[in-house]
């Protein structure tokens, strides 16, 4: 998606600090926060993140991994947000360049680029599924421009999940993250192992993922009543009844779905709705169905649809694909990595960076044997 927002004029700017860490060479300015939007100063960018335009022009947003990508000449950036809940990744041609930390109403800048033509990418590390993200736009330094946006990659993917998926605590080096910057400031959606395989592929993609959610059950049957399957058609997650309006751009040829940690990996507690864990898996397998047929309607009988699982629910996600290839649908395939070795050292037990890097290499090789025409 090429999306043009308008800017703030300088004049309406006021100033506060930014926390970042800049790579070598580059400076950040103390930034200003954003207030009305100049008609005449418009940055195009490019996004395939479940975004929607708000009633000032700016972009809102609540899943992690959502990015934004630009093309400027000249020898800095400036990045409009209005964000007190997420941290931000801020790539230059490629390479980190600078973390945002909970920025706020800002304009953030980094300078002393080399007088050329770059690229920006902005992407939400973190998730926020009950606060609303801002973007309005980059604007460039004084003497540059802002070029037109960034190809649309030809391959997509779209990630669903929970914590697995979302990176949750995965730049952590303890499992105990709670005297260590706290969860936010130890997960990166942008070195989730959906991120990686997408950057090795060239690939746009979604990470459209929820700590804590199931198919049917959330973790240890907390929050009854929903699950994953009610925030999905969403663009913002904290708006009951919301639904992401999908431009007839975003075709993925591949959706990888990892859904079930959360539904079995604490066992049923008194008054839950299952009497038994086999009533869970026969409800969970039932929803499962009735999720896939949500997806083929979607997305066309040409996409790939991967069930992905671990241990304690592959028996049931395996039966779920072999009925759907019985039915005669062989786009739907079975990735299980249950046998990988994972050492689970990111927050609370959840997977490292380590464990991120090897599920991509695990995944981009079943992908990979795939007959994708991409």
């Amino acid at each position: 998606m090429h999306m043009s927002r308008p800017l703030p004029p300088p004049s309406q700017l006021s100033r506060r600090t930014l926390v970042t860490a800049a790579a070598a060479g580059l400076v950040t300015a103390a930034v200003p926060s954003p207030a009305r939007a100049a008609p005449d100063a418009r940055a195009v960018f490019h996004t395939v993140g479940r975004v929607k335009e708000a009633a000032d022009g700016m972009v809102q947003y609540t899943w992690p991994g959502v990015y934004f990508e630009a093309r400027f000449r000249g020898t800095g950036i400036g990045i409009v947000l209005d964000d007190s809940n997420n941290d931000y990744d801020v790539r230059i041609d490629g390479t980190t360049a600078a973390t945002l930390l909970a920025p706020g109403r800002t304009v953030s800048w980094l300078r002393g680029l080399s007088d050329t033509e770059h690229t920006v990418r902005l992407v939400k590390r973190t998730e926020s599924p009950w606060a609303v993200g801002r973007f309005g736009g980059f604007t460039a330094a004084p003497g540059g421009a802002i070029l037109g946006a960034p190809r649309a990659r030809t391959r997509q993917i779209e990630f669903i999940g929970d914590s697995y998926t979302a990176g949750y605590g995965n730049v952590s080096q303890t499992r105990d993250c709670s005297g260590n910057g706290g969860v936010n400031r130890n997960s990166n959606a942008d070195l989730a192992f959906g991120a990686l395989i997408a950057r090795r592929l060239d690939a746009d993609h979604q990470l459209n993922a929820i700590s804590g959610r199931g198919m049917v059950r959330n973790y240890n049957g907390g929050d009854p009543g929903v699950s994953y399957r009610t925030f999905y058609e969403r663009a913002l997650l904290n708006v009951d009844g919301d639904v992401w309006r999908k431009p007839d751009s975003w075709r993925p040829q591949v959706v990888v779905i990892g859904l079930g940690i959360n539904d079995f990996s604490t066992p049923l507690r008194p008054g839950e709705r299952w009497a038994t864990q086999e009533a869970l898996v026969a409800d969970y397998e039932s929803a499962y169905h009735g999720f896939l047929d949500r997806l083929r309607a979607r997305y066309g009988p040409t996409t790939f649809l991967v069930v992905s699982a671990t241990r304690p629910f592959a028996d049931a996600t395996t039966r779920i694909v072999r009925e759907r290839n019985r039915r005669g649908d062989d786009r739907v395939r079975h990735f299980f990595f249950g046998d990988a070795s994972l050492d689970l050292l990111g927050c609370d037990w959840h997977p490292s960076l380590g464990d991120h890097r090897t599920l991509a290499n695990l995944l981009t090789d079943f992908l990979g044997g795939l007959p994708l025409r991409w």
